[in-house]
């Protein structure tokens, strides 16, 4: 995996930790996100080390889904099975004192939530992307944070995706277009270097 194009200004990177909650980590195969949450503790302890900021993404409603119509392909599913009622960040990855969760209720980090005030708010100009699904919340979140002008790095071993081969076009072929690709020892990497 190549390293980033440029260093990294820690008070200027957010590292966003994405819809790695209970019910969605148990979806998938239990190897992988055992990989997963292995991977996002390593990166996100050299995060903090390194002085950049924590943000979790969680992906949730209230009872009885309010917030999803029944135009909505995807939540309209959600709506029906009784999903993703009161999630909360997976207890492997327990936010410590200060860091903030992110709330949201459509495909992207920012849609429906208050995730670009509290980025504007901290002069955050550069989003290190992680989480489940690599063709869901990350993709959606990578393209608007691209339009919104962010420096953007993914995490190629702290994405999950339920199709293999959809995870490696991302990585391979659509995501370096917008956005630095790379593992989670080579941003650690790169983290200390900066420091």
């Amino acid at each position: 995996m190549p390293e980033t194009s440029r260093p990294i200004v820690a008070s200027e990177t957010a590292l966003l930790i994405m819809d790695v909650q209970p019910s969605i980590v148990a979806m998938r195969d239990a190897r992988q996100g055992a990989g997963l949450l292995t991977s996002l503790r390593m990166l996100r302890q050299a995060a903090r080390d390194a002085g950049v900021m924590v943000l979790y993404v969680v992906v949730g409603f209230r009872a009885g889904h309010p917030e999803i119509g029944d135009a909505s392909p995807i939540f309209s599913q959600v709506k029906a099975h009784g999903r993703l009622v009161d999630e909360q960040v997976h207890p492997e990855l327990a936010p410590g004192s200060g860091e903030v969760v992110v709330y949201k209720r459509r495909v992207s980090a920012f849609s429906g939530s208050d995730l670009e005030v509290i980025l504007r708010a901290h002069r955050i100009q550069h989003l290190v992307l992680t989480g489940i699904a690599t063709s869901g919340v990350v993709l959606s979140t990578l393209r608007q944070a691209a339009d919104l002008d962010y420096r953007l790095s993914v995490i190629d071993d702290c994405c999950l995706d339920a199709d293999a081969q959809v995870h490696r076009v991302l990585m391979d072929k659509v995501f370096p277009r917008q956005a630095d690709v790379m593992s989670a020892d080579a941003f650690a990497n790169a983290l200390r270097r900066a420091t």
